[in-house]
């Protein structure tokens, strides 16, 4: 008799344990910041995350079409019209010349986001691979790459196309940027190329949003402009970088 009462007070026991853990159910924030803390991967997206800018919009107002390519780069991150509409049709609008983005570039260098560079510098001391992943294009992104020491490789944005006399030409529609869902597309070959298995993205647009799933997280930023749709998809939305590295900072000491 004993020993049966024992059986069944251990058995109660497990019950209740079990029953505890079932309650202990992580928050979806909370199951992001923890695929955050332990991502073998992150992604960012560059314009109004990685930079305080849009450059496209820079470059367009460089090029005196500014007000007309705003409007369309508005519509395009709250998710109105095709990234690939949106992009065509503000490129046909500003042409820009290779002269044009060698004398922007001069003249207006990357204004990096505020603690973007400890966040990377943090990732890579833990041995995480960053990869810039954008709808912008390659010329503009190279010198941000340089400047948080990321490999040229590791840039996936949108390639302009010249005539010889340097005039412009289109944009490459083979890269998969260039389209909707593309950010998508560069998440599953990155994970099936390198077998990460906790791949984060960061952004702060609709096409960030939509490339998770693939991507196992995604962490919406309003550091430079807030997008409400984007952050009502978000799970876990910052509005300050220095959020991402007080986080790592307290899960490694």
């Amino acid at each position: 008799m004993a020993l049966y009462s024992l059986k069944s007070n251990l058995q109660y026991a497990t019950l209740k344990t079990l029953s505890l853990v079932s309650i202990s159910v992580m928050s979806p924030q909370q199951t992001v910041q923890e695929l955050f803390r332990t991502a073998d991967c992150v992604c960012f997206d560059v314009d109004s995350t990685v930079i305080q800018d849009e450059g496209i919009d820079e470059l367009a107002k460089f090029c005196g079409k500014g007000d007309e390519v705003k409007r369309l780069t508005a519509e395009a991150m709250g998710g109105n019209m095709t990234f690939q509409e949106a992009l065509k049709k503000r490129l046909d609008i500003i042409r820009p010349t290779v002269c044009q983005i060698q004398e922007f570039l001069e003249k207006f260098p990357v204004r990096l986001t505020p603690g973007i560079s400890q966040l990377i510098k943090a990732l890579h001391d833990r041995g995480v691979v960053v990869y810039l992943v954008s709808g912008g294009f390659r010329s503009l992104i190279e010198p941000v790459a340089e400047k948080l020491n990321i490999p040229k490789a590791n840039i996936f944005a949108n390639r302009l196309k010249f005539y010889f006399n340097g005039e412009y030409a289109g944009f490459d529609e083979n890269e998969p940027t260039s389209r909707s869902g593309g950010k998508g597309l560069v998440v599953r070959r990155l994970k099936e190329q390198f077998g990460y298995q906790r791949l984060v993205i960061i952004g702060d647009g609709a096409t960030d949003a939509e490339a998770s799933p693939p991507a196992d997280g995604f962490i919406g930023f309003g550091g430079n402009v807030v997008r409400e749709e984007v952050k009502k998809r978000a799970s876990w939305y910052v509005t300050d970088f220095q959020e991402l590295n007080s986080f790592l900072t307290l899960q490694t000491k």
